[in-house]
This record gives structure tokens, sequence and C-alpha cells, in this order.
């Protein structure tokens, strides 16, 4: 069984932990310490959100700024439209910012944001698709 731990640098640990858990994420105390959280998505899917001094110790070059470009797109499949637009409203009550306005194709609906770091965050409810 394959596992996924995507890693992103966060200026302050408690303030990420209060952020992703008022979204509704939870964490896993053996894998996370003062200077890093590991933020269970799924099962077998984690992202470990590293202060930027811990997150230097596994690159070779810099951090992006997020002010200033987007290294990464990670996007969350959801259950329903409702839960999209609950969870950007959390997103934003939380501190986040809207990042783009919602995507609405019929078949996908979406939202993102961007978390107090800056770091992308999209969640799609897509209609199940109708037998022929």
């Amino acid at each position: 069984m394959r596992m996924i731990f995507v890693n992103l640098p966060v200026k302050d640990v408690v303030r990420s932990k209060a952020f992703f858990g008022g979204l509704g994420f939870t964490f896993n105390p053996e894998y996370s310490s003062d200077d890093t959280l590991c933020m269970i998505i799924e099962e077998n899917i984690f992202c470990m959100l590293m202060n930027e001094a811990r997150f230097k110790e596994f690159i070779i070059r810099d951090i992006a700024d997020t002010t200033k470009v987007t290294e990464v797109l990670t996007a969350l499949s959801a259950s329903s439209r409702a839960e999209v637009d609950d969870t950007l409203a959390k997103a934003l009550a939380l501190g986040g910012k809207e990042w783009r306005p919602i995507m609405d194709y019929g078949f996908m609906y979406g939202c993102s944001f961007q978390d107090p770091d800056g770091h992308v965050w999209e969640l799609a409810y897509m209609e199940p698709q109708q037998a022929d």
C-alpha cells in the first residue's frame, strides 16, 4: 500500500494547526512535534506542515515566496457542493484568502483558497457520471 506525504513550509505551526483543525482535519501526534505537524487528509494521505527552519533541512533551494509564485496546487475532492461552499467559508473565516472565483462547470463545482502561508488549496465536487 502506497502512502503520500505532501510537505509544506509554514511560518507558524500553531497557527497552521488552528487553521487546518478549524477546517476539520486531524493530526497524527506520532509524527508531529513542536516544528512539524502531520495532518491527516485520508487514510494514506498526509500533509507534513513544517516550520521553515525544519523544511529547509529537506531542500537544496530556497523556499518559494508564495506572495510572488505558486509552488503547488493541492486539490482535494469534496462529497458535495455544500461541502465546497462550507469549507471555503470556514477557510476565509480562519484567515485564508480567496484565490480564484468559484468554478462551476455543471458537472464539476469547486473553490480555491490560500492558507495563511499562501499555499493554494482547491476543493472540487464532481457529479457522479450517469450510465448511458
